[in-house]
């Protein structure tokens, strides 16, 4: 890979602006000064240092966060903080995708990685990998398994649709654990509210057999 496009990627700015840094010899390769931006490098194994600053080395980042409420799971957001937003060096050096997204007030388990593979068997509606929350209404719901029955709701853009399969393991009259496939807009909530119901606390605890930490607090992460 092209030393200019690498340091870009790793988010030291522009490929012009990266390109004048190398030129100035602000960048090392292994220790030695490049000041040709066109240069190969490994990628893999090259040790980069820009202006003082390691730029982490490729590599498939998979990382566990607790998201916490009032941070949304997006890229960039002009209003509010972002999963990306709480990274700290060297994840946050990383192009980073969000797999299993959540709604700003629910709290759980999102997963960030580069790996497209593994969010496309983690999050594709047809791979049937089930997505487990904890759920508390605000009053008791006489039947919670009637989340499994047949009925329509509003998805994201107002049109009818049948839920799939979910699996309801009750704690107590206003709390349970729900299992979903899909994970529509706002699918949970709509599933309840359908029954006259509201959601007052949300938490996904796992995505398949990956499962939350229970030692991560809200906003803090760790490499799987």
């Amino acid at each position: 890979m092209r030393l200019d496009r690498f340091v870009a990627m790793r988010k030291f700015g522009s490929r012009k602006d990266v390109s004048e840094l190398i030129k100035k010899g602000l960048v090392s390769v292994n220790d030695q000064i490049i000041t040709t931006p066109s240069k190969h490098i490994d990628e893999t194994k090259d040790v980069v240092v820009v202006d003082g600053v390691v730029a982490p080395q490729e590599k498939t980042i998979v990382l566990m966060m607790n998201k916490p409420q009032g941070v949304v799971c997006a890229n960039t957001d002009e209003r509010h903080k972002t999963v990306l937003d709480l990274l700290e060096e060297p994840y946050s050096r990383y192009d980073l995708n969000i797999a299993g997204r959540l709604d700003i007030d629910t709290e759980g388990l999102v997963l960030l990685t580069n790996d497209g593979q593994l969010i496309h068997q983690l999050i594709t509606p047809n791979k049937s990998v089930f997505k487990r929350y904890y759920v508390e209404v605000n009053q008791p719901f006489i039947n919670p398994d009637i989340l499994h029955s047949t009925y329509q709701i509003k998805d994201g853009k107002g049109e009818l649709y049948q839920p799939q399969k979910a699996v309801v393991e009750v704690v107590d009259d206003t709390h349970f654990y729900l299992s979903i496939i899909e994970g529509k807009f706002h699918q949970i909530k709509r599933m309840v509210e359908h029954f006259g119901y509201q959601v007052t606390y949300l938490k996904r605890i796992s995505i398949g057999d990956i499962t939350l930490d229970d030692a991560l607090d809200p906003g803090m992460y760790k490499e799987l």
